[in-house]
């Protein structure tokens, strides 16, 4: 069985997690063996999305149902997470990466150190150019932020100059980018973050 490298994602409900992991996994899984675990509080919604979009065989995403407070399930009880880790191994045994989608998140969430190795945060425009200024810990301990949905800056009167500004002031020289997922404008950033920053340091 490979070593699998976890890579948590997070951010609050409509941010763009699901879509993000959809447009990552269409452009690395024809080079690597990957898997998805979804966590949805009451449902399996956004395992059905994944399935229903072909980017991966339906024995590859597994949908986790946290129930009550979804940071629970990634952080102090992540029982349900790992047995998913282990049945997409289970399953697959040659899997090199796994994504960990949460549940809808506050700006507080985090991922706990022994579910994932990295965690990628992701917010988006039309919540308000004050967001990165808030410094939630989602943000500043993620190893990669992404600010989505630029298209709609104009709309809510969000300056991206000024979220860029703030966002340097809570993560310092830790990476982030701006991304508008319908055209996949920043997707290369972090697919260029993931093959660099993640899979040649590994796990050292």
């Amino acid at each position: 069985m490979t070593d699998t490298i976890k890579i948590g994602i997070g951010g609050p409900v409509g941010a763009g997690k699901t879509q993000l992991i959809e447009k990552i996994v269409k452009r690395l899984a024809k080079d690597m063996s990957i898997g998805v675990i979804t966590n949805d509080i009451y449902t399996k919604e956004d395992e059905k999305i994944l399935v229903n979009s072909g980017v991966l065989p339906e024995d590859r995403i597994i949908g986790v149902e946290t129930g009550g407070c979804p940071h629970t399930a990634i952080r102090e009880d992540a029982s349900m997470n790992f047995a998913a880790i282990d049945e997409l191994k289970e399953r697959n045994d040659d899997i090199e990466l796994i994504f960990i989608e949460s549940g809808g998140d506050n700006l507080a969430a985090t991922f706990s150190p022994e579910l994932v190795d990295f965690s990628i945060y992701i917010i988006d425009v039309a919540q308000g150019e004050k967001i990165p200024r808030k410094g939630g810990q989602g943000m500043i301990k993620s190893d990669f932020f992404v600010i989505n949905k630029t298209d709609l800056a104009p709309y809510v009167g969000a300056s991206l100059e000024r979220m860029a500004e703030d966002t340097k002031v809570f993560r310092g020289n830790r990476p982030f980018t701006f991304t508008n997922l319908k055209t996949d404008e920043g997707l290369d950033e972090v697919i260029e973050w993931i093959e660099k920053d993640v899979f040649l340091k590994g796990l050292a």
